[in-house]
């Protein structure tokens, strides 16, 4: 009992790790990229191609990749994943071109696609009751967003942002060595190695899939993209010092990534369905008070005119990125619990598509969120095309699930079978 039990606690462990250092990678841009943009005179939404670039590649390669680890395990792809990574990374030291940082951009991207090869390849590891929280405890690598915006800014104050992808790429080395000679493999887990590619895609025409697909790129869609733009945000709305924007992004990112556990054990207990209710109404109110941008309004009075300002500060604009990015939390953990309840002899291809849908948000969010400042000058619109889309998810989600069945559907039918 001991020994696998151990096996276990390895394969979560250095997959959080691995996961975290791959998604750290990942989000590199939303900070190397301040420095980058003022080099090249960037515009804005030239600036969100740049950042999304690498979430493009990240999200069309978790399809193929969840279907290799379907095939052939989660811990030699994880591993030849991340070797993959390192060389790009190091060249981007010599990139002087902005058509070089996108192409070197795409490469790098392929440390995205690990979260649908880790995801697989963990929950294979726990019984169903468990599976939920072990998901949430891996994709607590999420968290890798706010490592990026600790270490990136101080890598760059102690040199240039050359220092930047040298360091990332050691450490993403380093990483996937210990990955290697850590892990284990269970043949017994690869159920769906003799299933032919067209089986492994059959899932695609249950209307579930898409419902998921759905829910996925706003909870991780649209934290990728808010990971992606905070620090810049801060910088320009606020004024704030690049250092100091990185760490107050970071009061998104981090519990956007570590509470997914939390998530998972809420999942476990309350059903998949509950938390992502409850997620999206969260996050559709935060967004309603973020998107209103900063506003001067004069009245005449008897008096003459009064002035007014209407406004987000600092403090509570930051208060309501920390409750959302609570709330992004759980909603990632609670929709892989939807497709471990659903689908669990087909985790690596489910994942795949659902991962694919979430990181697309996460790379077409970005591009929008710039074109939407370059032509309407007003920087919080990036918060009220979130708000559009969080609203089209609740009502798709009454009408085809909640209107069915009971809030807390899960307990209720506890009680019952009580």
């Amino acid at each position: 009992m001991t020994q696998p039990r151990i096996r276990q606690g390895l394969v979560l462990g250095m997959s959080t790790l691995a996961f975290t250092v791959c998604f750290m990678v990942w989000m590199m841009f939303a900070v190397l990229g301040v420095p980058i943009k003022e080099l090249l005179q960037l515009n804005e939404t030239q600036f969100g191609l740049l950042a999304a670039t690498p979430v493009l590649t990240g999200s069309l390669v978790r399809l193929p990749l969840g279907l290799l680890t379907d095939r052939f395990g989660g811990r030699i792809v994880f591993f030849l994943l991340m070797l993959a990574c390192v060389l790009p990374l190091y060249l981007i030291t010599y990139a002087t071109a902005y058509w070089q940082f996108l192409v070197l951009g795409l490469f790098v991207g392929l440390a995205g696609g690990s979260f649908s090869v880790g995801i697989a390849y963990v929950a294979k590891w726990f019984d169903k009751d468990n599976q939920g929280f072990a998901m949430g405890v891996f994709g607590a690598g999420n968290a890798g967003a706010a490592v990026t915006k600790f270490l990136a800014p101080a890598l760059i104050a102690l040199g240039t942002w050359h220092l930047v992808p040298k360091v990332f790429g050691a450490i993403l080395f380093i990483t996937a060595l210990l990955f290697w000679f850590l892990t284990s493999e269970n043949k017994a887990h690869r159920s769906a190695g003799g299933a032919t590619l067209r089986q492994q895609l059959l899932c695609l025409k249950d209307p579930a899939v898409w419902r998921y697909c759905q829910y996925y790129s706003i909870v991780f869609g649209g934290y990728v993209a808010l990971a992606l733009w905070m620090t810049k945000y801060y910088v320009q709305e606020y004024g704030f010092s690049l250092q100091s924007a990185a760490l107050l992004a970071a009061c998104f990112s981090l519990p956007g990534g570590v509470l997914r556990a939390v998530g998972g054990w809420m999942s476990d207990r309350w059903g998949a369905q509950s938390v992502t209710w409850w997620v999206l109404w969260v996050s559709w109110i935060c967004l309603f008070l973020l998107s209103y941008p900063q506003t001067q309004l004069q009245v005449q009075t008897v008096n003459g005119p009064l002035d007014f300002h209407i406004g987000l500060n600092a403090t509570l604009f930051t208060v309501l990125l920390f409750v959302m990015g609570i709330a992004f939390a759980f909603g990632k953990a609670s929709v892989f619990k939807y497709i471990a309840n659903d689908y669990p002899q087909n985790m690596g291809a489910v994942s795949g598509i659902v991962g694919l849908a979430g990181g697309l948000g996460g790379f077409v969010l970005p591009i929008l969120f710039g074109a939407l400042v370059d032509l309407t000058g007003v920087r919080s619109s990036c918060f009220m095309l979130m708000y559009g889309v969080v609203w089209v998810s609740l009502t798709w989600m009454y009408f085809s699930e909640m209107r069915k069945q009971p809030l807390l559907g899960k307990t209720a039918q506890r009680l019952q079978g009580e």
